[in-house]
């Protein structure tokens, strides 16, 4: 009994401990700080490929060296450089079952400056018919690495346009093509492509920072955000054409840094953390597949991704949710770790959105890594998402700070490598 009483104290004190902390270094202060420098007019909307966002990234990068934290980049820099390649159909003709399909109609996923495709030739045919679900095959399709030829039906023309905007944009260096068709036609007899490309590499950057691990340095905790957002678009009725993206995901990176500073304040964690700032998780979460592809992902024991954290869940404050909450063990030492407090995690309420697989979690979940994203987001009605009305002046900075510091308690057992969740079972996500 006295071993148990001793071992309860001990507990207590170290809680008590661990909470000042997380007290001294996350303030709404310094949310607002963070969050407001990042959403600021001065980084344009922080969309993909601007001066904006290059902005960002320079003040993030700055936060994690002031930190003190290890450069996770390139060349010893907390910048994670890639290069993306943006292609267009500059020319060429194309001919399904005998009719000419215009060109403005197709749009090709290459590297390559020349495209080919005939019935004869190498390509497997993918047909989207009318009833099918548009953008759920599309996400089906772009993780497939054979070349393909998709016949979209023109029932689909609004999506087939808004997939352009973005599906025509950057990818990665590829062997392989996929060539989307918008077609009365959607299992041709006969087709022809001849295809000239227009190819244009793209710089990118994901902000990574390293607090290496004292005895299990090589099993790594990952914390992440992503930092991109819509930069300019159509205006409301004020006449705002500026998208700043506060909640999304300013949020979520301000969470990052801060989280940054607490772990390296508290200089006991066991296992190494990673700090991650995604780039272009708005036109594709190429930056967090990029990240992915750097990790062995055996050694990533859980990955907390945080995604627009700036307003009351459906349950108030104090609380948020876990997508992906059942597919590992992960929500359950979070809520153990939270016993005593005010703060209470909960499932994702929303399922039928598909969270799990919508965020940058999503790219080492289907590698097994117990990844997961913490929001509370209302996704049935969020009144600012992907507005120009998302400005740190709608969002709850209190409430703000009160989430970061349950993530940071949450995560401890699993930072101190006393608690390994459990594996996403990838057979399920098929």
């Amino acid at each position: 009994m006295k071993f148990i009483l001793s071992t309860a104290i001990v507990f207590s004190a170290a809680f008590a401990c661990t909470a000042q902390k997380a007290d001294d270094v996350i303030t709404p202060a310094e949310v607002s700080r963070v969050l407001g420098t990042l959403s600021s007019d001065a980084m344009e909307g922080r969309r993909t490929f601007t001066p904006g966002i290059e902005k960002a990234a320079a003040f993030i990068a700055e936060e994690f060296k002031k930190a003190g934290l290890q450069p996770g980049g390139t060349n010893g820099s907390f910048l994670q450089s890639f290069s993306m390649y943006q292609a267009s159909v500059a020319g060429g003709t194309a001919n399904v079952d005998g009719q000419t399909v215009a060109i403005t109609d197709i749009i090709c996923q290459t590297t390559s400056p020349k495209v080919t495709v005939s019935n004869t030739g190498n390509y497997e045919v993918v047909s989207i018919n009318a009833k099918d679900n548009f953008f759920a095959q599309y996400r089906t399709l772009r993780n497939k690495t054979n070349n393909l030829i998709i016949f979209v039906d023109t029932a689909h023309r609004n999506s087939f346009q808004r997939l352009k905007s973005f599906a025509g944009g950057p990818q990665f260096a590829s062997n392989n093509s996929q060539v989307y068709v918008l077609s009365s036609q959607v299992k041709p007899a006969a087709f022809q492509l001849d295809l000239t490309m227009r190819i244009e590499e793209k710089k990118l950057a994901n902000v990574v920072a390293v607090l290496p691990g004292k005895s299990k340095p090589n099993e790594y905790v990952i914390f992440s955000g992503h930092y991109d957002h819509l930069g300019y678009g159509k205006p409301n009725e004020k006449g705002d054409s500026l998208y700043n993206g506060a909640n999304d995901d300013a949020s979520g990176t301000t969470a990052a840094i801060l989280l940054a500073k607490y772990f390296k304040a508290l200089g006991n964690n066991e296992r190494t953390l990673v700090f991650a700032a995604f780039t272009a998780e708005e036109v594709g979460g190429y930056g967090a597949t990029y990240f992915s592809k750097q990790y062995k992902p055996e050694q990533v024991m859980a990955m907390f991704n945080i995604e627009m954290i700036g307003t009351d869940s459906k349950w108030g404050t104090n609380s948020a949710y876990i997508t992906g909450y059942e597919k590992s063990s992960m929500g359950t030492i979070l809520e153990k770790n939270l016993q005593g407090t005010a703060f209470k995690f909960y499932p994702d309420p929303y399922p039928d959105q598909q969270l799990f697989y919508r965020s940058d979690n999503a790219t080492l979940a289907r590698l097994g890594v117990p990844a997961h994203t913490i929001s509370t987001s209302k996704m049935d009605s969020e009144p600012h998402y992907h507005k120009a009305s998302d400005e740190i002046g709608t969002l709850d900075t209190k409430n703000m700070a009160e989430i970061i510091r349950a993530i940071a308690l949450s995560s401890r057992s699993i930072v101190s490598g006393t608690d390994t969740p459990t594996r996403v079972d990838t057979q399920s996500l098929r």
